[in-house]
C-alpha cells in the first residue's frame, strides 16, 4: 500500500490544492493532506480551522485524511509509515524551489518527492493571493470551496 503525504500551510485551501488532492488520490493508496504548524507565522486561519476546512474539501475523498505536524516533514514521513511526499507545482519559480527540497529531503532519508503539475486554470492560484483579494471584497467564489469563501467571509467581516 503506498501512502503519500501533501503538506502545507493551506491558509485557506484553494480549488487547485483540492485538485491535487484528488489527483494524487487516485494514483495512490492513501494521501495524507498535512498542514504545518509554524508558531512563528500568525495565519489568517488557525490550525484547528484549516484542518476542519480541508476535511470538508476532502470529504468525498475515501482514501484521503488530514492531519498536522511541526518540524521536519521528513520526521513525519518517517513516524507515519509514508512513502513519498506529493507536491504541485504551477511554475517554474515552483519547481526551483521544490527540487532543492526534493533532493534535501531525499538525501536526509530517501524519501521521494512526486510532482503533480496544476492544471492550467489554477496555474496563478495561491493562498496569499485569494486572501488579499477576500479581504479587499473582490470575488474569490470560483477560486475556493463554497465552504472556505463562507469562511473567508466571515473572517473578514470581523477585522
Amino acid at each position: 500500500m503506498t501512502k503519500v503525504v501533501c503538506p502545507g500551510s493551506f491558509d485557506p485551501v484553494t480549488n487547485g490544492h483540492v485538485d491535487i488532492f484528488r489527483r494524487a488520490a487516485h494514483l495512490f493508496d492513501e494521501v495524507v493532506v498535512t498542514v504545518l504548524i509554524n508558531e512563528s507565522k500568525k495565519g489568517l486561519f488557525s490550525i484547528e480551522q484549516r484542518m476542519d476546512l480541508l476535511r470538508e474539501a476532502v470529504a468525498d475523498l475515501d482514501n484521503v485524511s488530514v492531519d498536522a505536524f511541526r518540524g521536519l516533514l521528513v520526521d513525519y514521513c518517517r513516524d507515519h509509515d509514508v512513502q513519498a511526499i506529493v507536491k504541485g507545482l504551477r511554475a517554474v519559480s515552483d519547481f526551483d524551489y521544490e527540487l532543492q527540497m526534493a533532493q534535501m529531503n531525499g538525501s536526509l532519508t530517501g524519501i521521494e518527492t512526486v510532482f503533480i503539475p496544476t492544471g492550467p486554470e489554477f496555474a496563478y492560484l495561491a493562498s496569499s493571493l485569494v486572501k488579499e483579494v477576500a479581504k479587499h471584497g473582490g470575488d474569490v467564489t470560483s477560486l475556493v470551496p463554497p465552504h472556505v469563501l463562507k469562511a473567508l467571509q466571515e473572517a473578514y467581516s470581523r477585522t
